[in-house]
């Protein structure tokens, strides 16, 4: 099929050329072989006029036009399967949709895990991939290759529809058998102890320790630093330390682990979590259907410890 020219089989192939940069890598994703992907590439840069990928040094580098042309060819793909191929499914209970989510750890915990296993009462043929968060999340948003983004307000793409999900507070946790710490932490308590906290990337700070020091002008003791939410909890145990977590999270361990919870010292900024979503996808029925099992779960009310 042709449009003004250009043989539209030919965008696939430019959309994985134009993500890999490379003839080899995207002759494999593409099940060609290497010549037949030269020839393919020889054929665009022909109708475009312009070498899309030039060599520099041992790399194949964009050239400018190649760049205002990728996001633009992601999306004309993205609509043509949302609206053309996936064909809609009314009846949830035989949809075969595989979804894949972006979110990180702490929400499998406290909400994907129960989410999935009703799902799989309602849609038992709906399948899940959980993807972790990295630094690459906005952009594989952006190329479409997630279903579904979860994350704090600041990391949300803000030209792809995105709806709050839920809004929590922090805690502290602290070992059971610490008692040094009583119902209540004062501030000075808070500095005294040792800290287990949370740290992603190269350079990315926990946002609550950010906004913490800068706030008060101070600093705390940092003994531990993990790279997850799920061990925050469970780095406390036999120790004198504390952590601060999301209530969510402390509720979930303080049911099985030897903790106790007890209120910040201050008050903490409250923590918003939004759902964010490709705009090709939004009236994407069965996208659409699951955001509202988020949301129905997300509000249930978060039961408390007993005594």
């Amino acid at each position: 099929m042709r449009f003004k020219h250009l043989d539209l089989n030919l965008l696939v192939a430019l959309d994985v050329l134009l993500e890999e940069q490379n003839i080899t890598r995207a002759a494999t994703r593409l099940h060609m072989t290497q010549s037949a992907t030269s020839g393919v590439m020889a054929r665009l840069r022909s109708y475009f006029e312009d070498d899309l990928l030039v060599q520099v040094g041992r790399k194949m580098m964009l050239t400018p036009l190649a760049k205002e042309l990728e996001i633009p060819v992601r999306e004309v793909l993205l609509k043509i399967q949302t609206s053309i191929t996936a064909k809609p499914v009314f009846d949830i209970s035989q949809s075969k949709r595989h979804f894949r989510i972006m979110a990180s750890d702490y929400l499998i915990s406290v909400l994907f895990a129960e989410v999935i296993r009703e799902i799989n009462q309602e849609a038992p043929q709906v399948t899940f991939e959980l993807v972790s968060p990295g630094e690459t999340a906005t952009e594989m948003l952006r190329r479409g290759e997630v279903d579904l983004m979860i994350a704090p307000e600041h990391y949300i793409v803000k030209e792809h529809p995105s709806q709050l999900l839920f809004e929590e507070q922090h805690v502290c946790v602290v070992c059971q058998q610490n008692s040094a710490v009583g119902e209540r932490l004062t501030l000075e308590q808070y500095l005294e102890l040792g800290h287990v906290s949370v740290a992603f990337g190269r350079n990315r700070s926990p946002g609550i320790e950010e906004w913490f020091m800068a706030e008060y002008g101070c600093k705390r003791r940092l003994e531990v630093i993990t790279h997850d939410f799920n061990t925050l909890p469970q780095l406390v145990i036999g120790t004198a330390r504390v952590a601060t977590v999301h209530s969510r999270l402390a509720l979930l361990y303080a049911r099985n682990l030897p903790l106790r919870i007890v209120p910040p010292p201050v008050n903490l900024p409250p923590m918003q979590e939004f759902m964010c979503w490709h705009r090709s996808l939004d009236r994407d029925p069965i996208l659409a259907w699951l955001r509202n099992k988020l949301l129905e779960m997300a509000s249930r009310p978060q039961v408390p410890l007993a005594g």
